[in-house]
């Protein structure tokens, strides 16, 4: 593999200073070029198509993440570390969604800030160590709404009726452990089938585990 060819892109140019100087300092580096904006970031991209753009996320004009969207998209061989002097994570998480390979904040170490160019350079994706965990409670946060919104239109009444579909229970069996008329349960399994969109009791079953109905059942 050859040198790295990386385009540093900030507005302040004692940064863009400071992170040629330490970058020029490994043989497999080279800063090809530097730009202050967004607008003079694409065209730089375009002109010197760098392996790596190291990428400040807060820039006059269009928004590093724009500019980033717009490297991913036009020129996708070049890949985009997002620098940010803050950990926010709407920032974050719109960066990701732009398809930002890394995402460091700037008070990296030096070493550090290699690797991760290193890394992205080789194709692979990287994070913040100070910022991982908030990437995983936002995931796990998404995923119980996904899995509470996916029962939303049931009533109570239902969800337990379903629970004991899930539970391969017939609908007399269900009638006798709810204390209701099977032909009432009937009427509550095909409303079930209706809201959640699926065709029999077994994908209404195979619905209920998959997005862990018992989490969210009365006690």
């Amino acid at each position: 593999m050859g040198r790295q060819r990386i385009l540093i892109v900030d507005d302040h140019e004692v940064v863009r200073v400071g992170l040629r100087a330490l970058l020029d300092r490994h043989p497999e580096f080279e800063v090809v070029a530097e730009a202050g904006n967004g607008r003079e970031a694409l065209e730089k991209v375009a002109t010197y198509q760098p392996d790596v753009v190291v990428l400040d996320i807060r820039l006059p004009g269009m928004s590093g993440v724009e500019v980033c969207q717009q490297i991913t998209e036009e020129h996708p061989e070049s890949k985009v570390i997002m620098l940010t002097s803050y950990a926010e994570d709407e920032m974050l998480f719109a960066a990701i969604r732009a398809g930002a390979a890394g995402y460091v904040l700037k008070q990296i170490g030096g070493d550090d800030l290699v690797r991760a160019i290193e890394a992205v350079g080789r194709g692979e994706a990287l994070l913040d160590p100070a910022l991982t965990q908030r990437v995983f409670e936002q995931v796990r946060k998404a995923q119980r709404e996904e899995e509470a919104s996916a029962f939303a239109e049931l009533t109570n009444q239902e969800m337990q009726v379903l629970r004991l579909v899930s539970e391969g229970k017939t609908n007399r069996e269900i009638a006798e452990a709810l204390y209701l008329g099977e032909g009432t349960v009937r009427n509550y399994v095909s409303n079930i089938l209706s809201k959640l969109g699926v065709s029999n009791r077994a994908e209404a079953a195979a619905y209920a585990v998959q997005h862990n109905l018992k989490d969210y059942l009365s006690s």
